[in-house]
């Protein structure tokens, strides 16, 4: 048996009401108030609203009164279910998306590969590359601050590693969604699929280039102590804002192009105004610019257990605010967008 919609008068006040095959489904009074909405076996809330949206529909035609009222209740009632089913969609995407580990895993690690096909050295070119780059600046920038070079190379090395990874976060998600064109059009698969390929790509390249960091404690004979193992949940904080920060860009850039343009100029502007290649005690007199950086905190968090210190207390604070604003956009571009995104790439 299929909905019934019922129109009647109860002690002098219009309503509408639909029942489903197991009991009411909803129903809709003169100023649009809602008598039931609708948590039946039958459909749940989000059929629920569609029926109240039919009834409101049926009731405008036959008492444009009560109509007008029902239809703005109705609208309301229809956005408010569309919400909670698009949410379930969304944690639903991500819960597939776990699942499917050994896919995005396996697709992220050919995306390193396909970069190198044929060369000789494969993925260890980034390693080497990474290497000349710490080297030459370490041995230029120490000069420069006349620092001495065993107290700089490492406090530049942990730098440039971070933000490598901090920074291809940023610049390179505008590509997330857009460059997986092919696979959304053909292949039915959850999106967060896309987002978990996109950040184990750059984990692993992170992860090749930190042998750079032990290279640099063994020439120098270092030693950070015990606090370096702050340094394995201040990643785990890092790549969670990074997950979140390439979800939001992904979903931006595949509505605007010009947005990966515009991060990759701000990119740039924060890698000169954070102290990587400059240590923080040389802007005395201007600390406002590290305070109100959300990348300097983000990156000391990390850096100072990987240098033998703690982060300070505004760092953890600053960090926790940073991560619950980012992950509370990223929830909610994905929850109210993600559908559009097969449109937009």
């Amino acid at each position: 048996m299929g909905p019934a919609l019922v129109l009647h008068r109860k002690i002098g006040i219009p309503q509408a009401s639909l029942w489903s095959s197991t009991g009411p489904a909803g129903e809709l009074s003169r100023n649009g108030r809602i008598w039931n909405a609708g948590h039946s076996a039958a459909g749940g809330c989000g059929r629920a609203a569609g029926y109240l949206a039919v009834a409101a529909i049926v009731t405008s035609l036959s008492e444009p009164v009560v109509g007008r009222a029902a239809a703005r209740a109705s609208a309301s009632i229809v956005l408010g279910g569309g919400r909670a089913s698009q949410a379930a969609l969304a944690a639903n995407d991500v819960r597939r998306g776990l699942a499917l580990w050994r896919l995005w895993s396996k697709l992220g690690w050919n995306d390193i590969l396909q970069r190198y096909r044929r060369s000789v050295l494969g993925p260890l070119w980034l390693t080497m590359s990474m290497t000349t780059t710490v080297v030459a600046l370490g041995i230029v920038y120490a000069h420069i601050f006349k620092m001495p070079l065993q107290d700089f190379m490492p406090f530049l090395c942990v730098g440039m590693l971070v933000w490598g990874l901090l920074s291809s976060f940023l610049s390179e998600a505008g590509t997330l969604f857009v460059g997986a064109e092919s696979f959304i059009k053909q292949v039915r698969l959850p999106y967060s699929v896309y987002v978990f390929r996109f950040i184990w790509s750059r984990v692993i390249i992170f992860a090749h280039n930190f042998l750079i960091y032990f290279g640099i404690l063994v020439y120098f004979q270092l030693w950070p102590g015990a606090g370096v193992l702050y340094a394995i949940p201040a990643l785990a904080v890092l790549i969670l804002n990074g997950l979140c920060a390439a979800t939001t860009l992904g979903i931006l850039s595949a509505r605007f192009r010009d947005i990966p343009q515009i991060i990759v100029s701000l990119v740039q502007i924060l890698f000169l105004v954070t102290p990587i290649m400059w240590k923080p005690e040389l802007l005395s007199g201007r600390e406002a610019l590290m305070t109100f950086n959300p990348v300097f905190h983000l990156l000391e968090l990390i850096r100072a257990p990987l240098l033998g210190q703690l982060p300070t207390t505004t760092n953890v604070g600053a960090a926790a605010i940073i991560t619950t604003i980012n992950f509370a956009v990223a929830c909610s571009l994905f929850v109210r967008f993600r559908s559009r995104l097969a449109y937009w790439v």
